[in-house]
């Protein structure tokens, strides 16, 4: 392999003739060789957004050469578009507060603006990592500010598909309107619900949720870019930090505002952790609504089989015929992780000291990695799995009229005690309430059908 010798305060050292990084992403390769994970295409993406958004700054206020300024935006731009991701190669456990991220950020933007100004890599008087790539910032204001905008970008495509599931399960709540169903609570008998409201109610669960992380999301849109080292905006114009928001707005696509205080945006990431929060709150509504879809369809023989899920896989390696609900399993799982991510988040948000919390690598890296395998999840959830539910319709039929549940309408017609007797008497025998009511003498058959009309035990108007 080529060569090339780089110094920096630490001596000598051999990158790669090929790399667009130099040497401080070498040292960083050599000194956290730990989970060979990469950072998240969209962080690299938005940290390449602020990078532009800087330096259109700089130029605007005159202290960068609008000559590298501008080259610096295009090799910018161009890691936006998705080129050269493949040289940033330092793992996501890092140096604390992400120093090693930036300057791998800096030295690729600045080899790639060196050769579309004619140069080699590694020809840093033409433009320089730390001098001009990172000019008027700190990787204490650079890292935290990609952080939220990556965000931002990850949840929108995460609301996206939020909106497609709540679409999917309102689309089956209206055709199971009809369907007639034991409700079930403690996992017993309960009075009769429409299939159609059950799937209502998961539909309304997921547009709450919706809105949660709409409202969580609103504080990562205060941008703290401009504080520099400590928040104090040394070694930056005046303007700097009201003007650089502006582009980046531009850039990304972002409603992003200028921080109030800039000690608190590089303190707090308090605002990591209720985004965070507000996917462990999404993730325990789609356990409960995924552990629902298993017990609904449980058997077909031995179990509720109320619904089918449709089948996308054979079941068993040993069992012919057999279908397991998959993708409502997948959902768990995910869940469970992004729980787990969000106690991590949690743990590092508290871990910060004075003017910098230096665990933001680990907070970024687990909340875009929940961001983007429940969007995943949820788009196949939506997909492969709600989309194709059917009903059993007789089936669901017969157990709202074998149901005790049904003993709680005889409570306006003959009083709780005559119906708890009732209900007791119908479980010893396993004949239905309606049955034994009118054997017995205590409704007619014309009362009984009245008492006992589905349609109207599913609505408390009636």
């Amino acid at each position: 392999m080529k060569i090339r010798i780089e110094k920096d305060s630490l001596g000598e050292l051999e990158v790669p003739e090929s790399a667009y990084y130099g040497v401080q992403t070498a040292r960083a390769i050599a000194n956290f060789p730990i989970s060979g994970l990469r950072p998240h295409p969209t962080f690299i993406k938005a940290t390449a957004m602020v990078k532009w958004a800087a330096a259109e700054t700089n130029i605007m206020l005159k202290k960068l050469n609008p000559k590298i300024g501008k080259v610096i935006q295009q090799a910018a731009v161009e890691v936006i578009e998705g080129k050269l991701h493949d040289q940033f190669v330092v793992d996501v456990f890092q140096a604390g507060a992400g120093t090693s991220h930036n300057m791998n950020t800096n030295e690729v933007i600045a080899n790639r603006a060196i050769e579309l100004l004619g140069g080699k890599r590694g020809e840093y008087k033409l433009v320089h990592p730390n001098d001009d790539v990172n000019m008027s910032q700190s990787t204490n204001d650079i890292f935290p500010t990609a952080m939220r905008v990556a965000a931002l970008l990850m949840c929108e495509e995460l609301l996206t598909a939020l909106a497609r599931l709540e679409k999917e399960l309102g689309q089956k709540a209206k055709a199971f309107d009809g369907i007639i169903k034991s409700g079930r609570t403690h996992l017993q008998d309960a009075v009769p619900i429409r299939l159609g409201q059950e799937f209502g109610g998961y539909a309304r669960a997921i547009q709450i949720l919706k809105e949660k992380i709409k409202t969580a999301s609103t504080g990562l849109r205060e941008i703290g870019l401009g504080g520099s080292a400590a928040g104090t905006g040394i070694n930056t114009h005046p303007q700097y930090a009201k003007r650089v928001v502006a582009p980046l707005k531009k850039i990304s696509g972002l409603s992003l505002v200028p921080a109030k205080n800039l000690f608190e945006r590089m303190q707090s990431l308090g605002d990591f952790v209720t985004i965070s929060g507000a996917l462990r709150g999404l993730s325990v509504e789609l356990i409960r609504i995924a552990n629902d879809l298993r017990l609904l369809s449980s058997g077909p023989r031995t179990g509720f089989n109320e619904i089918v899920l449709p089948p996308v896989q054979p079941g068993s390696s040993i069992m012919p015929g057999k279908v397991n609900p998959v993708m409502a399993e997948v959902t768990n799982m995910v869940s469970f992780h992004v729980i787990g991510n969000d106690l991590a988040v949690t743990m590092a948000a508290q871990a910060g000291q004075m003017e910098l919390n230096v665990m933001m690598p680990i907070v970024n890296f687990n909340l875009l990695q929940s961001f983007e395998i429940l969007t995943n999840t949820i788009n196949l959830f939506s997909e492969r799995c709600i989309k194709g539910i059917t009903a059993n319709k007789e089936d669901c039929l017969k157990f709202a009229e074998n149901s005790v549940g049904l003993a709680t309408i005889l409570n306006q017609s003959v009083g709780y005690e005559v119906a708890a007797t009732v209900a007791k008497e119908s479980v010893k025998t396993g004949k239905s309430l309606r049955e034994i009511v009118v054997e017995k003498g205590i409704l007619s058959a014309a009362e009984a059908k009245k008492v006992f009309d589905p349609i109207k035990m599913t609505r408390p108007s009636a």
